[in-house]
């Protein structure tokens, strides 16, 4: 469907009226786009978007309420594939790149589209009354657009072409030229009140909060709640001394730490700094550790639990707070190569110790490091594996050596077909695999055990941090194990964090008499 529609784009914009030019017609291709299928009404959309692009002599005004007429259309049907997106486990590598593909070409359309309806606004320089009462909703619709492009990068962990950021100051500076950079507008029904001023802040506050740490769905959420809070934040074109980053509206270049104030001072300079949504956030976090419920006027686009919503809440109090987090140690260049193991059932075999220093049959992965630091280690993937993701759990083994250490991926960066950069943090360089019983059960012989991972004490006295499967943990629930063989009980303190595949705790380490 989607190549006949495009098609069609040559031949009404050469031959005649291309039918997105017509009211009527607009009217009747959205009537008829499937309601129950997603995809095919998303494909017909891009299908327009697409012959649209193609048209090149189809007017500005024609242009742009056809095509916003288009993104409110399909607005329900994007957040049902985004929602797929984020919710469904275990998506194959297809799958996930066609479900981003879909959702990042549609986003990269509609940017091209308005940025040409903006272009043609003003013919001969000048702006008429009927395009100033459109300028506002058309540069909201267009920094949405481009920071959704932005957002659906970070999903896959691709590095944005730092072009966007020039996209996004030269929609802002249009609006701010016209006057309407504060006026707000509502674009559909039970749609926030947005202005481009506002979408532009959602936009920046966002690449403040350094999400490239985050998983997909937290990163979900950290924007909800950045738009949530987006009030409590400033940003002006001033800078004061509690300034966290600035940007330049006309260059082509992110947000950037104000660790200096900018060469020189210019009207395209823009500053940010927390205010009081940092406080804000910090109350909510406590609020939540403490077991509180969210606040009802919150919308996360889903219901979630505590567990779900802290390390994003924990996130973002740290990288949006007055003093972000600075790097603790200094990385160092080395090159040498790591034998890489994926997840908790393989990392039990090799700390059991029970198959020798190099276990056979083990699928490994050979990666090439290329910086350390005390904290960890930055490494090169040749060939990406499916399973390659924020929060994956890793047994590495350097070149030349028989020890073995544990990490977690928190960083990752996608660099082309197959090929990316992580951020390795060293949890533990001594693990012991240790099979736990619950308190109540442990006397039974019969009764199986949980495989956990019990690392090397970095707490409080007693304090030992566990890696458990997922949905093991249990705050009423203390464990037994037998650790040289000697019965241990571990009585649970908190969760530090969770994924599909494993959870992280901390325990007090006894011997009970």
């Amino acid at each position: 469907m989607r190549d006949q529609v495009t098609n069609l784009g040559g031949v009404f914009g050469k031959k005649m009226p291309h039918p997105l030019a017509d009211a009527q017609e607009v009217r009747r291709i959205i009537t008829e786009l499937p309601k129950d299928n997603v995809f095919k009404a998303i494909d017909g959309i891009i299908g327009w978007l697409e012959s649209a692009k193609a048209a090149e002599h189809l007017g500005a005004d024609r242009l742009y309420g056809a095509v916003s007429q288009l993104e409110d259309a399909g607005r329900e049907h994007l957040r049902r594939l985004c929602r797929d997106y984020l919710h469904t486990s275990r998506l194959s590598r297809t799958e996930e790149t066609r479900l981003w593909s879909i959702s990042h070409g549609y986003w990269s359309l509609l940017a091209i589209l308005y940025e040409r309806c903006l272009r043609g606004l003003a013919p001969g320089g000048k702006m008429t009354e009927a395009s100033l009462a459109v300028l506002p909703a058309l540069c909201v619709r267009l920094i949405a657009a481009l920071g959704a492009i932005l957002k659906w990068e970070r999903f896959r962990c691709s590095p944005p072409a730092n072009a966007i950021w020039q996209r996004l100051g030269q929609a802002l500076l249009a609006a701010e030229a016209a006057g309407v950079a504060m006026r707000p507008v509502v674009l559909g029904q039970g749609e926030r009140a947005s202005s481009p001023a506002q979408e532009y802040q959602k936009v920046m506050i966002f690449h403040a909060a350094s999400m490239d740490s985050l998983a997909p769905l937290e990163i979900e959420l950290a924007e909800r709640l950045i738009e949530h809070f987006l009030s409590g934040f400033v940003f002006a074109a001033e800078a004061r001394h509690d300034c966290v980053y600035w940007v330049d509206l006309q260059l082509a270049q992110p947000p950037l730490r104000l660790a200096q104030m900018p060469r020189e001072a210019k009207p395209s300079l823009r500053f940010y700094r927390p205010g009081p949504a940092h406080a804000q956030l910090c109350e909510l976090l406590h609020s939540i550790e403490r077991g509180g419920e969210l606040p009802a006027d919150i919308d996360l686009g889903g219901q979630y639990p505590g567990r779900t919503l802290l390390p994003v809440l924990r996130h973002l109090v740290a990288y949006l707070a007055p003093v972000p987090p600075q790097r603790q140690h200094d990385r160092h260049r080395v090159r040498h190569q790591v034998t890489v193991l994926n997840g908790l059932v393989n990392a039990f075999v090799v700390f059991s110790g029970e198959f020798g220093d190099r276990p056979a049959g083990l699928h490994m992965e050979n990666w090439a490091v290329d910086n350390v630091s005390r904290g960890g280690f930055g490494a090169v993937v040749g060939n990406s594996p499916d399973w390659l993701r924020v929060g994956a759990l890793l047994t590495i083994q350097p070149e030349g050596g028989d020890n073995w250490l544990l990490g977690i991926v928190r960083r990752y960066y996608r660099e082309g077909e197959g090929k990316a950069q992580v951020g390795i943090e060293t949890l533990a360089r001594n693990v012991l695999a240790v099979e736990l019983k619950a308190r109540a059960s442990s006397s039974y012989a019969v009764v199986g055990g949980t495989p956990g991972l019990l690392l090397e004490n970095r707490g409080e006295p007693g304090e030992v941090r566990v890696v458990l499967p997922p949905a093991s943990f249990d705050l009423k629930e203390a464990l037994v194990c037998v650790i040289d063989g000697r019965r241990c009980q571990l009585s649970p303190m908190a969760l530090v964090e969770h994924t599909t595949d494993y959870e992280l705790a901390r325990y007090y380490l006894s011997q009970p008499g």
